[in-house]
């Protein structure tokens, strides 16, 4: 059985008060001082705030008192849907008419509309599943232009009592009367940690992870930038082990080709020196496309393990010519689902052997 509570934005002020608890699990409403509202979900071994009115982000996320999420410019959210101007966040959902750095040919905006979204409903939830006690919060945003685009995007949260591991469902219906171009991707931006190592359920090859050596308008490369990302095209396991000389500054991309195990899971974690991970699987039969970025440079230090989705993000004109993204009919829904988290030494070890023998190194 499952308890839904509606949330409404005259809810939050500058105050933090309560609004539910089940057990152990427990959530709270805020909002910034830039007045962003943000919903607290607690548990016994982690939190998480997510920001149900704004692109339903996860602003931030804990487990066992240590900080997951990447370190930025921005101190808080701001009221805004321009993405730079408030990026700074553990997820962003990004899409749905583009995704990434739009092209020449473009009109969308960096990574679409969702991800700052104003969502006109949101709700928490708590109740029990397979995995356990959970508290969640969710929404519903609907975007519709006249002639081209009408969907309705709903994220939905679940953290778990004694659980480091949290789930993001995401699911969005087509509610034209014709097809229409989905382009969808999970930005998920972990903090790095000094000497981690990423281990992940791909074949570490040039042909396998591709460095992009493009630049987006955006970014600004200074000398040796394009030198350093050559030397990864020709050599990609050199950042595998995040060496503080190594130059991300301002990014590196690639684009990696992710096998899944037997359950249809592909596998990423950045190991830390002391053996705990951190840790994002995502299922190749929803989200084919897989992109890491790292930036770590004196104004930000962050990490995308995987940004899963149904493309990569080189914009709508580009995907569109490489076959990515998905085609919904009329009335059709996609859904897909992400995992993400902790895990202990021995949830590291354990899941490094699996991964071996998913790409054939054990």
């Amino acid at each position: 059985m499952q308890t839904h509570i509606p949330l409404i934005p005259i809810q939050f002020g500058a105050d933090e008060r309560p609004l539910a608890t089940a057990g152990t699990l427990s959530a709270s409403g805020f909002a910034f001082p830039s007045g962003v509202a943000a919903v607290r979900l607690r548990s016994d071994v982690g939190e998480i705030v997510v920001l149900p009115f704004q692109g339903q982000q996860i602003w931030s996320v804990a487990f066992n008192g240590r900080n997951l999420t990447m370190r930025s410019m921005f101190d808080q959210p701001y009221p805004t849907q321009d993405f730079l101007h408030t990026f700074g966040g553990f997820l962003q959902h990004c899409g749905v008419t583009g995704v990434g750095g739009p092209g020449p040919k473009d009109t969308h905006k960096i990574h679409g509309e969702l991800p700052n979204a104003p969502y006109a409903s949101a709700y928490l939830v708590t109740g029990e599943d397979e995995d356990g006690a959970y508290i969640g919060i969710g929404g519903e945003y609907r975007y519709t232009v006249a002639f081209a685009t009408n969907y309705t995007a709903a994220p939905l949260v679940k953290l778990y009592a004694g659980r480091t591991i949290f789930t993001v469902d995401f699911t969005l219906t087509n509610h034209k009367r014709s097809p229409m171009d989905v382009f969808y991707l999970a930005h998920v931006n972990f903090r790095p940690i000094d000497q981690g190592r990423l281990v992940y359920s791909a074949k570490r090859t040039a042909e396998h992870v591709r460095v992009r050596s493009s630049i987006p308008s955006h970014i600004q490369p200074g000398p040796g930038y394009r030198e350093f990302i050559e030397s990864l095209a020709s050599e990609p396991t050199r950042h595998e082990i995040l060496s503080p000389d190594l130059p991300f500054d301002p990014e590196a991309v690639f684009f990696i080709d992710y096998l899944a195990d037997a359950d249809g899971w592909a596998h990423s974690m950045q190991v830390h020196p002391n053996g705990e991970a951190d840790y994002i699987r995502h299922r190749l039969d929803q989200l084919p496309k897989a992109t890491r970025w790292i930036s770590r440079t004196p104004d930000q230090d962050a990490i995308a393990l995987v940004e899963a989705g149904t493309s990569e993000p080189e914009g709508y004109s580009a995907e569109k010519a490489k076959g990515n993204g998905l085609v919904l009919g009329p009335g059709e829904t996609f859904h897909c689902r992400l995992e993400i988290g902790a895990l202990s030494v021995e949830e590291a070890g354990a899941l490094e052997g699996k991964i071996g023998k998913v790409i054939g190194d054990w």
